[in-house]
């Protein structure tokens, strides 16, 4: 049984049909790349597994851990394991960086208060394994998330995502807009991350960097799957690349 699976979904913003029949598989303790054109539908997928609105999910299915998640609230998806780093990375400029770690536990006791159950979770991570995992956060516990660079944000928005302990971990565009050295490091907290247990899904636009971590790729082009494989396999398929990502 797969960790995530999504199955002939039909994902729609309004009236426009955006993901037409997509199923694709993510199995425990891979890196899985989802890789495509701007506009193919990547983050759609993301959304659609993490339960955010829009996009509706109108058919198929998602489960994890082979229960049914597909029309879940977003939260109780979070609940069971399920965590997203959003595109833009959304940490909260006036806050510090220990603070917006700690909000990851305000998140967990409203879940608690709402009456949602978290007594079988895992507890959250201990902030000392984060700043292990990100030595530049732990020299950056008291500054301001606004004035850390581009890197350290995204560093910050994956240790926020991980305070939770989530056993899936979804990144949209980690990569997106960081100089070549960072991209590096981050990529080496990526690969941390997972060598620790966590399951990766990750979009980006950075094509190369993302096959020369990932253990299996799909590409999808106008909302379908038309690429699924081992990211060797698509390592050596130029002609794939170059039809559907263009390098």
């Amino acid at each position: 049984m797969s960790l995530l699976a999504v199955d002939d979904i039909d994902a729609y913003y309004g009236e426009s049909h955006i993901l037409r029949g997509l199923s694709m598989a993510v199995e425990e303790g891979e890196i899985c790349a989802l890789l495509g054109r701007n506009g193919a539908g990547k983050t759609t997928t993301l959304r659609s597994v993490a339960g955010a609105r829009p996009p509706d999910v109108r058919d198929g299915t998602v489960t994890f851990r082979g229960d049914d998640i597909t029309q879940m609230a977003t939260e109780d998806i979070a609940i069971r394991g399920v965590g997203l780093v959003p595109e833009e990375r959304r940490v909260f400029p006036n806050l510090t960086v220990e603070e917006n770690l700690h909000l990851s536990e305000v998140s967990r006791n409203a879940s608690n208060t709402a009456g949602r159950d978290v007594g079988d979770l895992p507890e959250t991570r201990p902030l000392s394994e984060l700043y292990e995992a990100f030595p530049r956060l732990d020299e950056r516990q008291n500054q301001l998330a606004g004035t850390l660079s581009g890197g350290e944000q995204q560093m910050l928005a994956i240790a926020r995502a991980l305070r939770q302990a989530p056993d899936l971990l979804m990144l949209d565009e980690p990569y997106e807009g960081l100089a070549p050295q960072i991209i590096d490091d981050v990529e080496d907290a990526i690969e941390r991350i997972n060598d620790e247990g966590t399951t990766i899904l990750l979009i980006e636009q950075n094509a190369a960097a993302a096959i020369s971590i990932a253990d299996q790729c799909y590409i999808i082009d106008q909302g379908q799957v038309v690429f699924d494989g081992e990211a060797e396999e698509l390592r050596e398929d130029e002609e794939t690349r170059k039809r559907y990502l263009g390098v």
